[in-house]
């Protein structure tokens, strides 16, 4: 009798992804008796580490487990071949925001020469790192960043970026202040954008400020330098 090829490779697929799904089970079953205060997994998949297990928890944090779930491991895997932090791309790939559902109107703009490319700030008005990152943007040739205030550094940042929203012209006002250092002057008006970007940025797990957002999803925290920002502006255009 003639076997088929499909016919020899089906039965050993079947019992391969039985055999995951058991180590599956077994490691969300060992991890959640043991470890009560873990947060809910969410996933367990393989890593290219033979033996090593993705655990992710909080929609975007990773861990690695055995195949029993007796050790749970936080750090990066790092691929020596290709020169790649397998953790770190993961992790970029899970927090990636669709930057086409961000709500532009609840940022105001600014504007550096013909603005073909864009990206999405969310900035805190006393944070020195915004600042920094301003001062850096301010040689940024060809771009248009949407800012978001994201006021959670106390009462005087939301103060404060109540007073930018409602400022008659938004990024002068705003780049006075963060580049220039000029005070504020106080003004008035509907700020409840202010308090939808509070509430979008904490939905996206924004934890600090300045975080970047730039077209193809990536998100950046900190004040990358402008070497990093054009490389991450060139990268995103080209996808």
């Amino acid at each position: 009798m003639k076997l088929s090829f499909k016919s020899l490779w089906l039965p050993l697929l079947a019992c391969l992804a039985f055999a995951a799904s058991a180590n599956e089970a077994t490691i969300r079953k060992n991890l959640s008796e043991r470890l009560p205060n873990l947060p809910p997994i969410e996933e367990v998949s393989k890593t290219p580490f033979p033996g090593v297990w993705e655990i992710r928890i909080n929609r975007s944090e990773i861990l690695y487990s055995d195949s029993e779930g007796n050790y749970l491991m936080q750090g990066s895997i790092f691929d020596t071949r290709n020169r790649v932090d397998l953790t770190e791309q993961r992790t970029q790939k899970l927090s990636a925001v669709d930057f086409s559902s961000l709500p532009l109107k609840d940022s105001f703009k600014v504007v550096h020469g013909k603005g073909t490319r864009q990206i999405a700030v969310f900035s805190d008005p006393n944070c020195g790192y915004c600042k920094r990152l301003e001062k850096t943007l301010a040689d940024v040739e060809d771009v248009t960043i949407h800012v978001f205030m994201y006021p959670i550094l106390g009462p005087d940042s939301v103060k404060k970026a109540q007073s930018l929203w409602c400022a008659k012209d938004k990024g002068k006002t705003y780049l006075d202040w963060m580049v220039r250092g000029t005070a504020i002057p106080n003004a008035s008006c509907d700020t409840a954008a202010v308090e939808r970007n509070v509430a979008l940025g904490r939905d996206l797990r924004i934890n600090g400020t300045p975080t970047i957002f730039f077209v193809d999803g990536t998100r950046v925290p900190g004040a990358v330098d402008a070497e990093r920002l054009e490389t991450l502006l060139k990268s995103a255009k080209a996808k």
